[in-house]
């Protein structure tokens, strides 16, 4: 049974903060959200974890494997290097959304995310009795993007289709069985999910072929820690380019790594 460990990255007192004394401009708002995330990306990566941006002022991680030192690390790192300050959620659960209200609910316990007061909170237990495949993910890919899209259509309207998948993928594994879906660049999207079968993976996939038009396949993998999972999910993903599948549910990181 999966057992998945998500941590929810909250700006403290962002918005407030892009205003004042003035607002700021707007591509030295980007670029600090977009180096802020890759040093959070980097800082998980080195864990074991994955990081995903989202809405940038908050963001969402499989932090697996991180225990309740290396997030108040995380917050001092931040704290030294940025003008902004983080507070951290930690919520697990089985199911991914569920693990994600956890953590979201901490936060917003301990004041709202606009509160000038609220300061480097770090709520919630890490995961407290590992095993080798706490962690489920599902790393999906566009059917011949290239082809279809990114060499026939000018990029806004590849963008568009892409997104369309996407969108339609992300609501059909949240409500359906709990997922949560990342677009992650190019075609792919990742997704930490539950426990799920290959006519589960199968029902998304024709779900969101049957809505927008957009033809995925998926590779599968479990592990300890998101990375993990993430490389045995590769693997699979590459079994269905090689056997022409749209579902591949991969050996654990375990046996992948012993081949």
């Amino acid at each position: 049974m999966t057992n998945t460990q998500l941590t929810l990255i909250q700006i403290d007192n962002y918005g407030p903060w892009t205003v004042t004394p003035e607002p700021r401009r707007e591509m030295d708002l980007q670029t600090l959200q977009s180096r802020l995330f890759a040093d959070l990306a980097q800082f998980v990566g080195h864990r074991g974890g994955y990081a995903f941006f989202t809405r940038f002022d908050n963001m969402v991680a499989v932090t697996n494997g991180l225990d309740t030192e290396d997030h108040r690390l995380l917050q001092e790192s931040t704290g030294n290097r940025y003008p902004v300050s983080v507070s951290l959620g930690v919520g697990v659960d089985p199911n991914p959304a569920v693990a994600l209200e956890q953590a979201t609910e901490g936060l917003q316990y301990a004041g709202s995310a606009q509160d000038g007061d609220r300061r480097e909170v770090l709520t919630g237990e890490p995961v407290a009795e590992p095993s080798a495949e706490d962690v489920s993910i599902a790393h999906f890919d566009v059917n011949d993007a290239t082809g279809k899209y990114t060499d026939r259509l000018n990029e806004f309207d590849s963008f568009i289709q892409i997104e369309q998948g996407y969108a339609t993928l992300m609501r059909y594994l949240r409500e359906e069985h709990g997922g949560l879906s990342f677009f992650v660049g190019g075609d792919n999207i990742i997704a930490v999910t539950p426990e799920m079968d290959a006519g589960d993976y199968r029902g998304a996939i024709d779900h969101v072929e049957e809505a927008v038009g957009v033809d995925l396949k998926v590779g599968v993998g479990r592990g300890e820690d998101a990375h993990a999972a993430g490389m045995a999910a590769k693997h699979a993903l590459e079994e269905c380019r090689h056997r022409g599948t749209a579902v591949e549910l991969g050996e654990t990181a375990a046996e992948v790594e012993s081949e």
